[in-house]
């Protein structure tokens, strides 16, 4: 494993490694002293040619355990906005002496171009790339997913993968490199997967995946499902009505009070989850956010762990 472009990409057994390792990652991290000497005198780059607060600052934390030295790039603001190219920008951190670089950009592929080139030879995170994937985000809700049914059943997570498990992935699955990368990991590791969503938010070929696809939020919420994987409804990506109005939206796909009333007078187990920023209100109520059902702030401690378990696969040479 040389880089990290998908979750496609990876075997059961590769998942289950990162995963492994991220659980001793988040161990150290409960220390009084949190570093780790792993990647002392290596060099990481966050290149990040699109917005991003809480994956850049994930990264960026992970490395700065692992003791390593940081670069945050940024295209606002720097020569990709007078037009240069991500060639010209990559071979810039080689010479600058970079050991890795981690990726965030709008358009669908360029990790893997990054990586498929000779420009540079160096490891490669895909931090996100347009609507394509977002692998360490899918490691990540994996991570949190495996912790929290062993913690529920009172066993080792080590070595575990997510056999049987009956997981939801409801809304803006269109505009979703969350919901892409979560589709393949979670059938790696044995779990099933159901896309709720209104058609107009559904990508053309979808009926193709391995996966169900369901337009009824309420009949798989009655039918039983382990977690709801909530998703951000993309505005900033929307170049066309998809849906009526918000109001419509949220009462037929958003996970709002009453749905949440509804797994409680189940006596349900069910996990909400969400990858952030949220829209409170629109595809899930601040009282679903803040239940004790609710892992997404356990979701950003274990995005730090992950990415630290990503980072020292790939820099110290414990390769699969």
């Amino acid at each position: 494993m040389k880089h990290l472009l998908s979750t496609a990409d990876l075997s059961r057994e590769e998942a289950v490694k990162i995963l492994d390792i991220a659980g001793e990652m988040r161990e150290a991290g409960t220390r009084v002293v949190k570093k780790l000497p792993a990647l002392r005198g290596r060099t990481v780059v966050n290149l990040f040619f699109e917005d991003s607060t809480r994956t850049r600052i994930s990264f960026e934390a992970a490395a700065k355990r692992l003791s390593a030295d940081v670069i945050n790039f940024s295209a606002k603001g720097s020569s990709v906005s007078k037009g240069e190219s991500l060639k010209d920008t990559a071979q810039t951190l080689l010479a600058i002496g970079a050991d890795a670089v981690v990726i965030r950009h709008p358009d669908s592929g360029a990790p893997a171009r990054l990586a498929a080139t000779d420009w540079i030879d160096l490891p490669i995170i895909n931090a996100g790339d347009g609507t394509h994937e977002h692998p360490t985000q899918a490691l990540l809700d994996a991570f949190t997913l495996r912790r929290q049914l062993a913690l529920r059943d009172g066993v080792s997570a080590t070595g575990l993968g997510l056999d049987g498990l009956k997981v939801a992935i409801v809304g803006d699955i269109l505009h979703s490199r969350v919901a892409r990368s979560n589709l393949w990991l979670l059938n790696t590791l044995g779990a099933s997967v159901t896309m709720v969503a209104p058609p107009t938010l559904l990508p053309v070929g979808a009926e193709s995946w391995p996966c169900t696809i369901s337009y009824d939020l309420d009949q798989v919420i009655a039918e039983g499902v382990d977690a709801l994987m909530m998703l951000r409804v993309q505005g900033e990506r929307m170049r066309a009505a998809y849906f009526p109005n918000p109001r419509e939206y949220s009462r037929y796909w958003g996970l709002d009070d009453a749905r949440l009333g509804t797994l409680d007078a189940a006596g349900a187990e069910t996990l909400i989850m969400h990858p952030g920023p949220m829209n409170r209100g629109l595809e899930i109520s601040s009282a679903a956010a803040d239940s004790p059902r609710s892992t997404v702030l356990d979701q950003v401690t274990n995005g730090v762990a992950v990415r630290m378990a990503s980072l020292y696969m790939l820099l110290s040479g414990d390769l699969i």
